[in-house]
């Protein structure tokens, strides 16, 4: 009766704390979201915001107006599906061919990627290598060097590793080639470990920015995240963090940076529903080997 007890009581304890962690965490996220729904001349009243007063979506259509921001929208949205795309076709290629022990050369390509992990070229080397590449004010210098990495190929080569090797002995009998092993056995078998990289990959390259400052000049071409930032700056210049008047009308600043906050934040929140399933089986990825 009493390690019931105590069982009970830590459990209370627990679900309490992880109830409060999970609070202390949201909160921001929804007082944001509170703020870009709220009208200016509500907002600048001052208090704290618990739900929108006077709800409004004027700031989410001046943003929409502006050429500028659907424009980042469509260059983040091009990054995070193309570059996650490429990304996934070269970690797990590359991965499933050095798991492979019979690869000409594998010892030496193993040594060259675990090389890249241990010692980092740096700023400088990086954006002279992509500006003798051609690749600034392109879109390619914010995709090409974020396609992979040392720390993601060996962890799918970890997964790999785990796959018993009677699964493609038997398909060997059958016919199959190794492309058509990897492409009709082994990426179904994948679905985890994709999934889990593929949010990785979504996330890195949906809040691209300091690649983006170096690499882009041309602000057509800017993604969402150095847009953001520009609003940030122009407002605290025009307003100097304070109301403006635009066409006879109060207008707060903050809310708008709150809009542009939510905008750049929620595409992300809503493709984890999608891998959720995957993702707790994906975490594990190279951990366990059986």
């Amino acid at each position: 009766m009493g390690k019931r007890l105590s069982g009970s009581t830590f459990d209370l304890i627990n679900t309490a704390l992880l109830l409060l962690i999970a609070v202390l965490t949201l909160f921001p996220l929804y007082y944001v979201l509170c703020v870009s729904f709220t009208s200016s001349e509500q907002y600048l009243k001052g208090g704290l915001l618990l739900f929108p007063r006077d709800f409004t979506v004027e700031h989410y259509q001046y943003l929409f107006s502006t050429p500028m921001f659907p424009r980042a929208i469509r260059v983040s949205a091009f990054l995070a599906v193309f570059g996650t795309a490429l990304g996934l076709a070269v970690t797990a290629a590359l991965a499933y061919a050095l798991s492979r022990k019979r690869l000409l050369g594998r010892k030496t390509l193993l040594i060259l990627i675990l090389f890249t992990t241990l010692f980092q070229p740096g700023m400088i080397p990086n954006y002279l290598l992509v500006r003798e590449l051609g690749l600034i004010n392109s879109t390619w210098s914010l995709i090409l060097p974020m396609v992979s990495s040392g720390w993601n190929i060996f962890l799918m080569k970890s997964f790999y590793d785990s796959i018993p090797e009677s699964l493609e002995e038997a398909a060997v009998i059958d016919g199959s080639n190794d492309l058509h092993i990897w492409w009709r056995i082994v990426l179904p078998l994948s679905l985890p470990a994709l999934a889990t990289f593929g949010l990785f990959f979504a996330v890195a390259y949906w809040n691209v920015f300091f690649n983006a400052i170096l690499y882009i000049n041309d602000f057509t071409k800017w993604p969402l995240q150095v847009v953001l930032r520009q609003i940030l700056i122009d407002s605290n210049t025009s307003a100097g963090g304070g109301a403006m008047q635009e066409a006879g009308q109060v207008v707060s600043p903050q809310s708008r940076k709150m809009a542009a906050v939510i905008i750049a934040t929620v595409p992300i929140m809503l493709v984890y529903p999608f891998l959720q399933r995957h993702f707790a089986k994906g975490v594990m990825v190279g951990s366990v080997k059986g």
